[in-house]
């Protein structure tokens, strides 16, 4: 948006000729050889070097997040096997019955805020965020609850009592996280989908820097245990939600955003929620499968070592996981912003850009577990049984990648123009369909034990590639150009929506000032810094 206007405007008739003499990045009618063409190289070039600005602070942040998961996977290791494996079967727990579902119910807010960035509606930012904050809120109280019984429930699964009664005692101690989380991951989404990326990296950094001497004060100075593990990893998340909050509001960066807290954000929650549900079960259903291998290894024999590499294994598969997120959160913010400002070629370049970039991303992935295979587990534990199956499945894990990268940037897109749904009928079909018969299959039936399980990984994730591809590729975008402006609408509240009104051709028009900037609309600094064009500030000025 832009700060100041002409003092005295000339403001064009309102003719056919005006428009037709528009700027290209208008964009006011959508041409038909401009949708289905391919990006030029300098366009590809462009798309990546704006991707970029947003999925490379990501990455870092991402891998400042995975440190500390690192870190505490390795105080776990270091006070036994015992302790690692119950920690990895608490965090599996864990993120099954919680942090799944509060990450997946606070993805809601990512297409409505970056489409609400891209078509100016500021306002719709902040209320959105409150809705989305009194959503986890809400949800962290029977989660609350679910934990607490946790231990009942893993023996009724069961799981080794040993193993279950330490996992208890940490997931107690994680309960505050929920709390701290239903906070965090709004106030990152808040300022992401407003390409406001290296503020999130700083404060993630200070938060993790912290981490180090907090863990080691309550595990090894107090003699804390796993409880200390878990008490750090909370207090990490609150110190990370007060720097944020201190940057929001030092910075100013909230003042066109943040709406004053009102009744406002207790109505209007019909687009929130019919996001949040199918957000929820696409993030809950691929991120569950994951974790419930974690259960499954208990089932096999030696549960102590294969829970253990399982752990570890998923802590790598998170390290790699790191870059096709951020590349995914680029994406969906990128096709959010085009959609709300009306640029559907834009949407599709973006989404052909970013799906390459997947793919060298997951050669790359398929290239560092290979090479690493047999000197990755020793960062976790020196136990031979636990070393061998990690350095077996690696190279598995790997492949795996060749189809997570691209399914995860899908994903992204698919959040980004607000079809969640598709997103979670693709994982149901592929993990559990398809990955979760052929896992048990080669695990128990075929005989393969441990890596047998990650077979199964590598046809869901081969399965779930396919159909992602398929989805965007037939994906009529003039069409989600429309979607996105009927959603910023409906997801407004009274006050500041936007009247719409319509020709007699059925077309919409213009009924109050509109300003359309030169520079596509997609950064409030760059949009403060372009010189905007007066459409009209007359009603009934057919815009189309």
């Amino acid at each position: 948006m832009c700060n100041s206007k002409p003092s005295s405007p000339s403001l064009p008739p309102p003719s056919d000729t005006h428009f037709l003499n528009a700027p290209k990045s208008l964009d006011l009618g959508i041409d038909d050889q401009e949708l289905h063409r391919w990006p030029t190289l300098s366009e590809v070039v462009e798309e990546v070097k704006v991707m970029g600005k947003i999925s490379g602070p990501s990455a870092l942040t991402g891998l400042i997040l995975y440190s500390r998961a690192l870190i505490s996977m390795l105080f776990l290791g270091r006070l036994g096997e015992l302790e690692l494996a119950s920690g990895s079967l608490s965090i599996g727990f864990a993120n099954i019955t919680g942090y799944s579902v509060i990450s997946g119910l606070a993805l809601a807010m990512e297409p409505i805020c970056g489409q609400a960035f891209g078509a100016k509606q500021w306002k719709l930012l902040g209320i959105t965020l409150q809705r989305t904050i009194l959503l986890l809120l809400t949800a962290s109280i029977p989660i609350s609850f679910v934990w607490l019984n946790m231990k009942r429930i893993l023996l009724w699964c069961g799981q080794d009592e040993q193993i279950s009664s330490t996992a208890h005692v940490f997931i107690l101690f994680s309960i505050p996280d929920l709390f701290f989380l239903s906070l965090l991951h709004p106030l990152r989404i808040y300022l992401r989908t407003q390409s406001i990326t290296l503020p999130l990296t700083y404060c993630s950094a200070i938060s993790v820097m912290l981490h180090v001497p907090l863990t080691y004060f309550l595990v090894v100075h107090l003699q804390m245990g796993v409880r200390g593990v878990a008490m750090a990893m909370a207090w990490t998340n609150l110190n990370a939600v007060l720097l944020l909050l201190a940057f929001i509001l030092f910075s100013g960066v909230y003042k066109d955003s943040w709406a004053t807290p009102s009744v406002d954000c207790l109505r209007g929650w019909s687009s929130l929620l019919a996001l949040a549900v199918p957000t929820c079960l696409s993030v809950c259903l691929e991120w569950w499968w994951y974790e419930l291998m974690i259960i499954i290894c208990g089932l096999l024999a030696n549960p102590k070592a294969t829970i253990a590499s399982m752990g570890i294994l998923i802590q790598t598969t998170s390290l790699v996981y790191v870059f096709p997120t951020a590349l995914s959160y680029a994406v969906s913010t990128r096709v959010g912003n085009v959609l709300g400002a009306r640029r559907a070629a834009k949407a599709r370049f973006a989404m052909i850009v970013s799906l390459g970039c997947a793919i060298a991303v997951a050669l790359f992935a398929l290239l560092f577990t290979t090479l690493v295979r047999h000197k990755w587990g020793r960062f976790f534990t020196n136990d031979k049984e636990i070393l061998e199956l990690t350095s077996m499945t690696l190279p598995i894990l790997g492949l795996c990648e060749l189809g997570n990268c691209p399914q995860t940037t899908g994903c992204g897109v698919l959040r980004g123009s607000a079809r969640p749904k598709i997103g979670a009928n693709i994982n149901l079909g592929s993990f559990y369909l398809v990955g979760m018969p052929v896992a048990i299959f080669m695990g128990f039936v075929a005989k393969l034990g441990f890596p047998g399980l990650w077979i199964g990984m590598l046809a869901a994730q081969a399965s779930c590639a396919l159909l992602m591809v398929y989805v965007l590729s037939t994906t009529d975008w003039e069409f989600q150009v429309e979607r996105a402006r009927e959603l910023t609408q409906s997801a407004s509240s009274p006050a500041s929506s936007t009247p719409i009104t319509v020709n007699k051709e059925g077309k919409k028009v213009a009924t109050l000032e509109e300003i359309i900037c030169r520079d596509d609309g997609l950064s409030k600094l760059e949009a403060q810094e372009t010189e905007c064009l007066i459409i009209s500030n007359k009603p009934n000025v057919d815009a189309e």
